[in-house]
């Protein structure tokens, strides 16, 4: 059984496969104080859960997450004794901390958009490694309609390399919405789907990957956000090269070349 508490669950649904899920559906999902202290409590759990292979991130209802709770931002938690600006840089923390809390996890997180992906949403579906979506789905980053900018909870870093940096301003700069069709033709998700296929199709995937050896699936999660932060081609082989040496160390390719010469011989023998 799910554990439901402050708008947020994780289930295990099958071995090795968790699904995350964002449920406040009467408020579209959208991010309380709270909600966001529960879901990085949550994902720590899910970091400290070696038999949990892929964490898949959705919501219930007819939202994926409308991002921040707009009726709380009249005030901070604890303005009043750490004052305004303080109490606000510490909740913007908190909330940017859900990026780097999805980005530091070993597992791969599939990101199973069945709605609205408005802000803060929008930014928790760009953290996740594989992002599909139902023809519901639709996207925006409206911090600037707000009076804020548009660069937040990682949007200015993670939505350039998603869409290209022509779209990514434009998207950021106008703040309109970006519908599902749209959201699959510019590359901000790979797959779009009917509403029922969306979690079969999401938990497809991540049987694709838990079937795969841990150790390089962790390494190649890790190996592909730090290949795009490197500055070229030389330093991104130096590392792939170490990732390789030492993911050889399990032993998982020897297993992989007896099976291959196993096959080989029966193929052999049998022509």
């Amino acid at each position: 059984m799910p554990a439901v508490s402050l708008g947020v669950e994780l289930e295990s649904v099958e071995h090795g496969i968790a699904v995350l899920r964002f449920n406040r559906p009467h408020h579209l999902n959208a991010l309380t104080d709270d909600t966001v202290a529960e879901t990085g409590r949550l994902l720590d759990k899910v970091a400290a859960d070696r038999a949990i292979r892929v964490l898949i991130l959705t919501g219930a209802g007819r939202a994926f997450c409308a991002g921040f709770e707009l009726g709380l931002a009249d005030d901070a938690p604890d303005s009043a004794e750490v004052g305004e600006t303080p109490a606000w840089m510490f909740r913007q923390e908190a909330f940017s901390g859900l990026i780097t809390r999805l980005r530091a996890l070993r597992q791969p997180v599939i990101a199973a958009v069945n709605g609205t992906a408005n802000g803060a949403g929008l930014c928790l579906a760009l953290a996740s490694e594989i992002r599909i979506a139902s023809s519901t789905a639709k996207f925006n980053a409206a911090f600037v309609k707000i009076g804020l900018s548009g660069c937040d909870m990682g949007a200015g870093w993670l939505l350039p390399r998603a869409v290209g940096l022509s779209c990514a301003f434009e998207i950021l700069l106008t703040g309109r919405m970006v519908e599902a069709a749209e959201a699959h033709r510019i590359g901000l998700i790979s797959e779009l789907l009917d509403e029922p296929a969306l979690m079969p199709r999401a938990l497809e995937i991540a049987r694709s990957i838990a079937a795969n050896d841990p150790f390089g699936v962790w390494m190649t999660k890790r190996g592909v956000w730090a290949c795009i932060e490197t500055p070229g081609l030389h330093t991104a082989l130096e590392l792939e090269n170490r990732t390789q040496i030492l993911a050889r160390t399990t032993g998982g390719l020897s297993k992989a070349a007896r099976a291959f010469r196993e096959r080989k011989t029966k193929r052999d023998t049998s022509s």
